[in-house]
C-alpha cells in the first residue's frame, strides 16, 4: 500500500502552505509546460490520479470535460477538494493507486501530477491506466525528476575494512528512497528517465513527448532562486497515447 504521509496531521499542515496548495495550477511553476500536452478536453472523460485539492479536476471541467474522476489516498486531500468543488459533473474517490481498478475504456485521458514517484508497483498501476483508455487515449503526467529522486550524496563509502562501495543511492540504482521533506521519512521510489520511458513503451503506449522542465527567462527573473533548475532538472513531464 502507497504511504499515506498526506494524513499526518504535520505534513498536511506543511503542504496546505505550499504555493502550488494555495495558488492551485497557477502557483505550479511547471504547469504552463504540463498545459501545453494537454489534448482538446471539450466532451472527454478524465481520471486525475492523485488529485489532491482537486485543481486540475476543476480546470478540466472548466476546459469542457464531460466527467472527471478525481483519486487520491489521502481523506485529507479528498474533503479538502470535496469542499471546494460545487460540480456534480466531478466526483472524488478514495483509491491507493497501488490497487486501482478502473473499467475497461473508461477514460479519453488519465492526467497525474507529482504522484507517480510515491508508486513502487508503477508497472501495474500503468497496465491499469492503459487499459482504462478508450483507443487514443492520453496519459499525461509529472513526477519528481530522477536527478532528484536518485541522490543525496551519491558516491564511494568508506567502510571500516578498508572495503568502499558505491552509496546506494545513486542514480542508476533504482528503489525506494526515504527522504525529509516538510516531515521525516517520506517514502519515494526513484527511478531512471529511461525505466520510465521503456515502462510505457513495454506497456503498449506510444510516447509522444518528454520534457525535463526548466524555467523560463520570464520565471527566473520573477523567481531568481529557481535559476538552479536550468542545471538541475526540478520535473520530468511525459505526453503518451494508447
Amino acid at each position: 500500500m502507497t504511504q499515506n504521509i498526506y494524513d499526518s496531521d504535520e505534513f498536511f499542515e506543511g503542504y496546505s502552505q505550499l504555493e502550488r496548495s494555495v495558488q492551485g495550477l497557477a502557483g505550479a511553476a511547471e504547469w504552463p509546460s504540463m498545459q501545453a500536452l494537454l489534448p482538446d478536453l471539450r466532451g472527454l472523460a478524465v481520471v486525475d490520479l492523485g488529485c489532491g485539492f482537486g485543481w486540475f479536476c476543476r480546470w478540466a471541467r472548466e476546459q469542457g470535460a464531460a466527467r472527471v474522476l478525481g483519486l487520491d489516498v489521502s481523506r485529507n486531500m479528498l474533503a479538502r477538494a470535496t469542499a471546494m468543488t460545487q460540480d456534480e459533473a466531478i466526483n472524488y474517490a478514495h483509491a491507493d493507486l497501488e490497487q486501482l481498478s478502473l473499467s475497461d475504456s473508461a477514460f479519453d485521458l488519465a492526467y497525474s501530477s507529482l504522484a507517480l514517484h510515491y508508486i513502487e508497483d508503477l508497472s501495474g498501476l500503468a497496465a491499469t491506466v492503459y487499459g482504462a483508455l478508450a483507443p487514443s487515449g492520453r496519459f499525461v503526467f509529472s513526477v519528481e525528476h530522477p536527478l532528484f529522486t536518485a541522490p543525496t550524496n551519491p558516491g564511494w563509502v568508506a567502510h571500516t575494512d578498508g572495503r568502499k562501495t558505491w552509496a546506494l543511492d545513486s542514480y542508476m540504482i533504482e528503489g525506494q528512497r526515504t527522504t525529509d521533506w516538510i516531515t521525516k521519512g517520506v517514502i519515494k521510489h526513484h527511478r531512471t528517465i529511461a525505466a520510465y520511458l521503456n515502462l510505457l513503451i513495454g506497456t503498449g503506449f506510444v510516447i509522444n513527448h518528454v520534457e525535463e522542465w526548466s524555467p523560463s527567462e520570464e520565471q527566473i527573473a520573477a523567481n531568481p532562486e529557481w535559476d538552479e533548475y536550468r542545471h538541475r532538472p526540478m520535473f520530468l513531464l511525459v505526453s503518451a497515447r494508447r
